[in-house]
């Protein structure tokens, strides 16, 4: 079995093997949305193909909309020329359910995919069509956090943002000023109303989105590259509209053991790609079987129905609510924590992870016990239930194949959300004291301890990628295995740095706590399984 158009009209050979076709015209929603698209997304890559994607597939199959989605990939070109159109942009999805039991399913609910580039002129044509096409209700997106940042770890905007400030919006180089330079056409061609809408796995995504669009207006217009008017269009929420989103699915890199089992089906394009900007990429994607995506409903030119297939709109008080709820307390912290322990334990499987005695009991001891208490619940998802799916049948899930390595990436942009607002949230109620946080503090000495890049039995381990590896590092790269504290002026410029932890660990009375869970944690071989046994067993 091949993965492309003309492979797929053979579907008993498909159904056979045990894949869910799409059971809509493919050839008729491909003319419907080329014609009058509604929904193009950013960013190509995994979890949109699994989650995103899939929603749209199941709507088409229901026959409750006549439109599939188109992709449009900004940053890594190579997912849309190696995986996406050599294969008809179809996708093979492999569900992973933690009873054992496999579901794979063909998605063919996308129908075109386009490099997001000027200088692909034929493509950039394109983008422009589809901008100003009326009928265009929401642009979404999946480019990571990272991708909405304009500047730097210092704060200095980056050289093509500023090259595309001076230069106005004919032929942007940076992301969001491609972004934006679209934006405009559709402002010039009828003002037409559009939601951009961020499906990132972050806090206020859709905030982060609209500063980042509005600093482009703003200097279009300072630079009298576009009219005043342009900046009020992307300033009116009738106009356009950012709403905020909750997104959860966890969707490793494609595994070696799902495309060996794939192969045993009979599926011959298994090979995976890691492209010159490392993303890695197969013709099939491996997700779990749990999903949520809560958005705010606010749409000025209507909306894609995605009620229909268990998304829920609702006001953004409550997305907020329900993303507080995941990235700063139910998971993503549990994620972190054994992100970094594992890294330092020599674990290659999350799912492991949850088999040491250890390390189960830190992150149930970080979610119902130091985070629950500060939880708000979001009314429409109970959070200890919530909790109670992470911990008993999601991270323990055998069969999915994520590696602590792969969620140790980008950890310094992560912990002031997953761990600082708890803090926080610390501080500021009465009826709650910081200093009885006892687990969280040991997971931000064991980052300061991953930092060092030794792992518990004294070998060398290598870092996941993370923007401020160069900067933090050499703070601790004197620190060796048996030395003896104290630490403070090696660990005081992490501790106390804002920008990681959202606050400076000293002035909250916790930097001290830290140091001193760090020096046991370096103390020898082995210091890392015997801090951890000391303090959560």
């Amino acid at each position: 079995m091949k993965l492309n158009m003309k492979a797929l009209n053979d579907i008993d050979v498909w159904e056979k093997a045990g894949f869910k076709l799409p059971r809509f015209n493919l050839q008729q929603v491909k003319e419907n949305t080329k014609a009058n698209p509604n929904w193009i997304h950013f960013g190509a890559g995994n979890i949109f193909r699994a989650f995103i994607a899939n929603v749209q597939q199941s709507i088409l199959n229901e026959g409750k909309s006549d439109r599939g989605i188109i992709v449009a990939e900004g940053f890594d070109y190579e997912i849309i020329d190696e995986m996406y159109r050599p294969h008809d942009n179809l996708g093979a999805l492999v569900t992973l359910k933690a009873d054992g039991h496999i579901e794979k399913t063909v998605i063919a609910s996308i129908v075109e995919s386009l490099i997001v580039d000027p200088k692909n002129e034929e493509n950039w044509k394109r983008l422009k069509e589809i901008f100003i096409n009326p009928s265009l209700q929401m642009v979404s997106f999946t480019i990571t956090e990272k991708g909405y940042s304009l500047q730097d770890a210092k704060g200095e905007y980056l050289s093509d943002v500023v090259e595309d400030f001076n230069n106005g919006p004919q032929n942007p180089v940076s992301y969001i000023g491609k972004l934006a330079a679209l934006v405009y056409e559709r402002y010039i061609n009828g003002k037409n109303p559009l939601a951009l809408v961020s499906m990132d796995n972050c806090s206020h995504n859709g905030t982060k989105l609209y500063q980042a669009v509005s600093a482009f207006a703003e200097k279009w217009v300072e630079k009298e590259c576009v009219d005043e008017g342009f900046d009020v269009y992307i300033n009116d929420p009738k106009y356009v509209s950012f709403p905020w989103t909750m997104i959860d699915k966890i969707t490793p890199r494609p595994d070696p053991s799902v495309r060996e089992m794939l192969k045993k089906d009979g599926f011959e394009d298994v090979e995976d790609v890691i492209t010159s900007k490392n993303t890695y990429i197969a013709p099939f994607v491996n997700a779990e079987e749990s999903e949520y995506l809560i958005i705010e409903d606010l749409f000025p030119n209507g909306r894609p129905n995605l009620e229909e297939a268990g998304i829920i709109f609702t006001d953004r008080e409550t997305v907020d609510k329900v993303e507080k709820m995941k990235v700063c307390t139910c998971l993503n912290p549990l994620h972190t924590a054994l992100a970094i322990y594992g890294c330092l334990l020599g674990y290659t499987l999350i799912s492991k992870e949850m088999e040491d005695h250890e390390l189960k009991n830190l992150v149930e001891k970080i979610g119902y016990v130091e985070g629950l208490p500060v939880v708000v619940n979001p009314k429409i998802i109970d959070p200890k239930k919530f909790i109670d799916e992470v911990l008993k049948v999601r991270i323990p899930n055998p069969f999915m194949p994520d590696t602590p390595q792969r969620i140790a990436t980008d950890t310094s942009q992560k912990l002031g959300i997953r761990f600082g607002e708890t803090i926080k949230a610390y501080i500021s109620r009465e009826d709650l004291n910081i200093m009885d946080l006892k687990f969280i503090p040991l997971v931000l000495a064991g980052w300061c301890r991953y930092l060092i890049g030794i792992d518990d039995d004294g070998n060398k381990m290598k870092l996941s990628s993370d923007p401020l590896l160069e900067e933090l590092t050499p703070y601790v790269a004197s620190i060796s295995l048996g030395d003896k504290g104290p630490f403070h002026e090696q660990l005081k410029p992490i501790l106390s740095n804002v920008k990681i932890f959202g606050i400076d660990l000293y002035e909250v009375g916790l930097g001290e706590v830290i140091e001193n869970y760090f020096e046991e944690l370096i103390a020898s071989k082995g210091a890392v399984r015997a801090t951890l046994k000391k303090y959560v067993d």
